[in-house]
C-alpha cells in the first residue's frame, strides 16, 4: 500500500507528477501558460514557490506550504461559492489538477485521466537538499535532452530567478541560498549533481 506523505503547513516539498502511461500533459504553448495561470489561482495563495519546471509529460515544483496566518483570504480562490470551513492545501492541489485536466480534455478532445496518479510529494528536510533540488529541477530539461543549456529552456523558473522582472517566485530567498546571483548561476553551470529522485521522470 502506497504511503502518502501529508502536506503540512510550514514545510517544504518537492511536488511532481507525470502523464498517465507517460503520455504528454502539455501539447502546445497555451497549455504551459494555462497550467501556470491555474497554479497562480489555486496554489500561490497557499504556498511560496522556489522553483519549477514543466516538460512535455511531467512537471517538478519546489514550494513551501504557508502557515494559516500567512494566507491572505481576500486573495484565496475557492472552488465553490461557499467558503470552506478550513483552508486545506491538499484540496487546493486537487482543485488545481482537476481544473487542468478538464481544460486539457476539453481543448484536445480527450477523456479520462490525465495524470498517472495522485501528485507525488517529497518532504525537503534540509537546506542542502533544497539547494540540490533547485538545481535538479532547473537541470531537468538538460537531463532529458530538451536542451543543452539550462538557460535556453523556456518553461522553468531559472530565467525568472536570474532576471529583474516581477515574479511570484521567492527569488531573493533562492539567490541567498546559493550566496548571490553570480554563485547561483555558477552553481547551475558547473554542478553535475548525482542527486537521484525516486521514480525519476
Amino acid at each position: 500500500m502506497q504511503i502518502i506523505t501529508p502536506v503540512i503547513a510550514g514545510n517544504y516539498y518537492h511536488i511532481y507528477n507525470k502523464g498517465n502511461n507517460s503520455e504528454n500533459i502539455f501539447f502546445d504553448n497555451d497549455n504551459y501558460l494555462h497550467f501556470l495561470r491555474l497554479y497562480s489561482k489555486y496554489i500561490n495563495p497557499i504556498a511560496d514557490t522556489f522553483a519549477w519546471c514543466l516538460l512535455k509529460n511531467h512537471f517538478h515544483i519546489i514550494l513551501r506550504i504557508k502557515e494559516y496566518n500567512e494566507i491572505i483570504e481576500d486573495n484565496f480562490q475557492y472552488s465553490t461559492v461557499e467558503k470552506p470551513k478550513a483552508i486545506e492545501a491538499s484540496k487546493q492541489f486537487s482543485h488545481f489538477f482537476n481544473a487542468y485536466t478538464q481544460y486539457i480534455n476539453k481543448k484536445h478532445n480527450r477523456t479520462g485521466r490525465l495524470f498517472q496518479s495522485r501528485f507525488k510529494r517529497k518532504h525537503i528536510d534540509s537546506e542542502s537538499y533544497l539547494k540540490n533540488l533547485i538545481f535538479y529541477v532547473h537541470n531537468n530539461p538538460v537531463h532529458h535532452g530538451f536542451c543543452k543549456d539550462i538557460s535556453n529552456y523556456r518553461w522553468s523558473s531559472y530565467g525568472s530567478i536570474i532576471s529583474n522582472k516581477k515574479t511570484n517566485l521567492k527569488r531573493l530567498e533562492v539567490i541567498n541560498l546559493f550566496g548571490n546571483i553570480s554563485d547561483f548561476i555558477e552553481y547551475h553551470e558547473n554542478n553535475y549533481s548525482d542527486l537521484i529522485i525516486e521514480n525519476d521522470f
